[in-house]
């Protein structure tokens, strides 16, 4: 698939459909539990072929559990039956322990079966493009040194950051390859830890190395959305849009016309209906309304693409998403 073509046809106000990130809430049209999901290619295939056939989203957006990437690198991973997996504990703790730390290889523990599953999802699913989600760079150093630690550490230890993010980029790259080589179409890297860092520091501990890897991985046949769902990604803007990803992917935390504002015309920027807020909690009214709301409020920005402001959560129930869509179709 001609990626650029598609990208070019996403937002609004071309007549582009909603790119929500829609993939745990498959769980109720299958019947299977968190953990069934997570650990089984084929039901995650079957997943993305139910949400297909339900709705009319511009791709088909793979899990996106955050756990996997830190637990093919050895820490410890807390599951449950209808909790999306979260890692616990911290694996390295100094500069010696990041230089010592061994990149693994791709298909270590269930990226194996994430892998399969986008790939078995792209072979059954042909009306549009199947994109993979996987953690950035510095959201996965954060992961294997301590979330609180990895914030602390950029101005206390910059060097240890900088090595775990050495690592950290060379699997990711490989890991993304990977998607490419099996036939995805892009990859949605979501670095949320990031937005939790002033200006300065976002440029110096994440930037250059989502920039490394838009580098390498973009294509006419492969995309590179960036995701980003922190509270100070507002601030943040001259930096993430020089990163050079396919299009920009943001939270409810942001004031999405101010990221309008912001960001160059012709980056795309998307977003961002909540998660918890409305697709969780609301009613098909609310998130109607809501969604209608936001597409007034940004109805003269031609890069603006309709989406949710992150992962929409498992247990969320299927009339949320279904007036999330009718709302988009102006229905």
């Amino acid at each position: 698939m001609n990626m650029q073509s598609w990208l070019q046809g996403l937002p609004v106000a071309k007549g582009g459909k909603p790119l929500p990130l829609l993939s745990f809430p498959s769980v109720s049209l299958l019947g299977v539990s968190v953990y069934d999901l997570t650990h089984s290619a084929d039901l995650q295939v079957s997943g993305m072929v139910e949400v297909a056939k339900r709705t009319d989203a511009a791709a088909s957006v793979s899990m996106m559990d955050l756990s996997v990437e830190a637990e093919a690198f050895g820490c410890r991973i807390v599951t449950s039956e209808n909790e999306v997996p979260t890692v616990t504990g911290a694996l390295i703790s100094d500069l010696e322990e990041a230089e010592a730390l061994a990149v693994p290889q791709v298909g270590s523990g269930r990226t194996s079966i994430y892998l399969e599953a986008a790939a078995g999802a792209k072979a059954r699913i042909s009306d549009r493009p199947v994109l993979a989600g996987i953690i950035g760079p510095f959201s996965l150093a954060g992961r294997l040194m301590d979330v609180s630690e990895a914030l602390t550490n950029c101005i206390a230890e910059p060097e240890f950051v900088h090595a775990t993010l050495e690592k950290t980029t060379q699997f990711l790259l490989r890991y993304a390859q990977a998607y490419r080589e099996a036939g995805v179409d892009g990859v949605v890297v979501a670095e949320p830890l990031a937005g939790l860092l002033s200006p300065a520091l976002e440029e110096e501990f994440s930037a250059p190395y989502l920039r490394r890897m838009t580098q390498e991985l973009l294509g006419e046949e492969f995309a590179v959305l960036y995701h980003d769902c922190g509270p100070n990604v507002h601030l943040m803007t001259q930096s993430i849009s020089g990163i050079g990803a396919s299009a920009y992917h943001f939270g409810d935390a942001s004031d999405m016309t101010v990221m309008l504002e912001k960001m160059p015309r012709d980056c795309l920027v998307c977003g961002n209906i909540s998660p918890s807020q409305f697709f969780l909690n609301g009613t098909p009214e609310s998130i109607y309304r809501a969604t209608r709301e936001l597409l007034d409020r940004v109805s003269g920005y031609e890069n603006f693409v309709l989406s949710s402001g992150c992962d929409i959560p498992p247990a969320s129930p299927w009339e949320n998403i279904d007036a999330f869509f009718r709302a988009a179709r102006g229905e």
